[in-house]
């Protein structure tokens, strides 16, 4: 028997805890996640019901972080949506869509990459949902997003800085 509780205290403490029991390995967290702000438009109703041209649509978004707290960013993921047909606007929703990340012992240079890329690709599934069930509350058939892939955007954004300012991105 004792030995068995030796080999389980040995495992414990063989993992990423040091000596005295501080915790150092990189830790995040996904705390909360909401609708921060939603608007919903529908300008010519209830004519637009009636019209038989299928509107252009046009699809915005933007990625937000800031630091709430110690330890503690919001991402917002903004989805704007224009539906516009021949006769006039169909129908524009907003949606900021917001999610509380916790984080512990993060490298600096790691921070950035999750809050634009790997943060956004967890909620955007949800925000998505939200923007469905508004539009078609609206009295319009759900919009169905694609899935972004939003890792490659990042890559893409940061080779963009890098080549404009001639160093790497995350490096003043």
């Amino acid at each position: 028997m004792a030995d068995e509780a030796d080999t389980i205290t040995t495992t414990i403490n063989s993992g990423i805890n040091t000596g005295n029991g501080a915790d150092n390995a990189p830790q995040i967290a996904l705390i909360s996640q909401y609708v921060k702000d939603m608007s919903f438009e529908n300008p010519n109703a209830p004519a637009v019901y009636q019209w038989q041209d299928q509107p252009q649509i046009d699809v915005q978004f933007n990625i937000g972080a800031d630091k709430v707290g110690d330890e503690v960013l919001e991402v917002a993921l903004k989805i704007e949506v224009k539906a516009v047909a021949p006769q006039g606007t169909a129908f524009a929703v907003e949606l900021v869509y917001a999610a509380l990340f916790g984080m512990r012992n993060v490298p600096e240079d790691q921070i950035q990459p999750f809050m634009l890329a790997e943060a956004p690709r967890l909620i955007f599934p949800f925000a998505r949902r939200v923007l469905a069930d508004a539009i078609r509350d609206g009295g319009f058939p759900p919009l169905l997003l694609d899935p972004i892939d939003f890792g490659s955007l990042y890559l893409q954004q940061a080779q963009q800085m890098e080549v404009t300012s001639g160093e790497p991105a995350g490096h003043a």
